[in-house]
């Protein structure tokens, strides 16, 4: 049926349908919280991953110690040297060590072991004009440092006596021979020891 108002045609209006949802069924929410607890454990496996630090590697060589005998805050312990032995030129009376291990940087460098007494180990090599002795401690490790198939030396002193301008590779040339060098001058073996390879991981 149609009304007039001010003369012009006008439709009755008609019933409006709204579009019917579809409410989601009981099984349809554990799904959806199974699907979001995936997605947690995932990101918090990425966070952690990322939060772990990275493993810093590790080196099998000899590493280089000059003991401090004085009185300065190191006194009394070993000390990591910061110049080669090609390069040290330690002076009479000067107590020096080398240890063959596995260690990441110098921080984590073990320390030779044994006697580090100038006296201990020098006082049966009597000093002479125009000479210089060394003390030197070398520790040849553990077992577990060792390289595979060999089994370390037991640990050893020695007393050098060389020239006064000799360094303390010369000191250690004329003790533990035979010595090793790769072609960066990085000292690889003691008395042959080990006897192949050269501060790999």
């Amino acid at each position: 049926m149609t009304r007039r108002l001010l003369g012009a045609p006008v439709a009755a209006p008609r019933p409006v349908t709204l579009p019917v949802r579809h409410r989601q069924g009981p099984r349809a929410v554990p799904a959806l919280v199974a699907a979001v607890l995936v997605t947690l454990c995932a990101l918090a496996a990425c966070a952690l991953a990322a939060a772990a630090p990275a493993q810093a590697a590790a080196y099998r060589y000899w590493s280089f110690w000059q003991f401090d005998a004085g009185s300065g805050a190191h006194a009394g312990r070993w000390v990591y040297a910061t110049q080669g032995p090609s390069v040290a030129r330690p002076e009479e009376g000067d107590v020096e060590g080398f240890r063959f291990s596995v260690s990441e940087d110098s921080q984590d460098a073990a320390k030779p072991r044994g006697t580090h007494d100038f006296a201990a180990i020098c006082g049966g090599t009597r000093g002479e004009q125009g000479t210089k002795r060394i003390a030197l401690v070398i520790d040849f490790g553990t077992a577990a440092d060792a390289p595979r198939g060999e089994a370390p030396p037991a640990a050893r002193t020695a007393c050098a006596r060389v020239a006064p301008n000799a360094t303390s590779a010369d000191a250690l040339a004329a003790v533990a021979t035979p010595l090793r060098y790769d072609s960066n001058a990085l000292l690889c073996a003691i008395a042959g020891y080990p006897r192949t390879g050269c501060g790999e991981q």
